[in-house]
């Protein structure tokens, strides 16, 4: 694909931009747990999560913090011919921890030769103004994203879906983040049970009255361990095909503000753990699929927003 045709506002773009220099996301697992998970709002987790929480497993491991971002260095530098790279606490809600346990592990993630910045991936009911200050303080010398978790704008969906929050709970913490020099990043997934095309659409535009830097789509997919894996085996659920997959994609692109940035248009499943659909396996196909159908549909990210 031609560069020069790209038809939405991508991460490595504006890293690259930003930096100078090709800048690579390193997965970094803390070993965090959810409040949907260790009691305080459920022990079952939202429908579409396992137990490690999207992790890699190599806190389980005692990889430090630094020992992870030493190998992912290693290995994304040779792949990527990446100089820089950000460090992503990804797997469960990596601000639900005390602040002096985070300020630890921030640290040592910012003090790692060549990280410029941090993607602090958690929940909107996972913040608050003493932690919120911390991350403003580690904005003022790096490029710090939080990465809140929406899934959808619809309360029924994510009831649905056993996210243990609202729309407006993450509307609030959006609003607490923002003038504090941290960027905001929303997660959602198309797919979810029970939306519709209109249901995308409104939760594209409930994002856009936001004022938020950031978006990653992610497809739902179903993955072995997970209640929605025993909705696939009773027939309750049934997962996207590609081609609707894509086409939903173009249809968010195109409500949201051309200055947003795409972080992810898919996900990247494990295999080992992947129960449907197969295609999602084919991130590349997917990802030109929806270069296609942008292209031919003469559009762009925020033709209609």
């Amino acid at each position: 694909m031609d560069a020069t045709d790209k038809r939405y506002n991508d991460l490595n773009t504006y890293l690259r931009n930003r930096f100078g220099c090709r800048v690579q996301k390193i997965t970094v697992d803390a070993g965090m747990t959810c409040p949907n998970r260790d009691g305080t709002l459920s022990t079952k987790g939202c429908v579409f999560c396992n137990d490690r929480g999207s992790g890699t497993g190599a806190h389980e491991r005692g990889l430090s913090i630094t020992q992870q971002l030493e190998q992912g260095k290693a290995v994304l530098s040779k792949r990527y011919k990446a100089k820089k790279f950000l460090a992503y606490f990804q797997s469960f809600s990596n601000t639900y921890a005390p602040v002096e346990t985070l300020k630890r592990l921030y640290r040592e993630a910012v003090s790692v030769d060549n990280i410029v910045g941090l993607s602090i991936g958690t929940r909107p009911d996972c913040i608050d103004q003493d932690k919120l200050a911390l991350l403003q303080e580690m904005a003022g010398k790096h490029l710090v994203w939080v990465e809140y978790g929406l899934q959808s704008a619809h309360d029924s969906t994510l009831s649905l879906i056993n996210r243990g929050h609202d729309a407006a709970c993450f509307a609030r913490a959006v609003e607490k983040t923002q003038n504090r020099g941290i960027k905001i990043c929303a997660h959602v997934i198309l797919g979810l049970p029970g939306e519709t095309s209109a249901h995308v659409h409104e939760t594209a535009r409930f994002l856009s009255r936001l004022g938020i830097q950031g978006v990653k789509i992610h497809l739902l997919y179903v993955i072995k361990g997970t209640r929605l894996e025993t909705m696939v085996r009773e027939e309750s659920y049934r997962c996207l095909t590609q081609t609707a997959y894509v086409d939903l994609v173009c249809d968010f692109l195109e409500r949201i503000p051309s200055d947003m940035i795409v972080q992810r248009l898919t996900g990247d499943p494990h295999p080992h753990e992947l129960v449907a659909p197969h295609w999602s396996l084919n991130k590349g196909e997917t990802l030109s699929r929806i270069q296609a159908e942008l292209k031919r549909r003469g559009t762009c990210q925020g033709r209609l927003s």
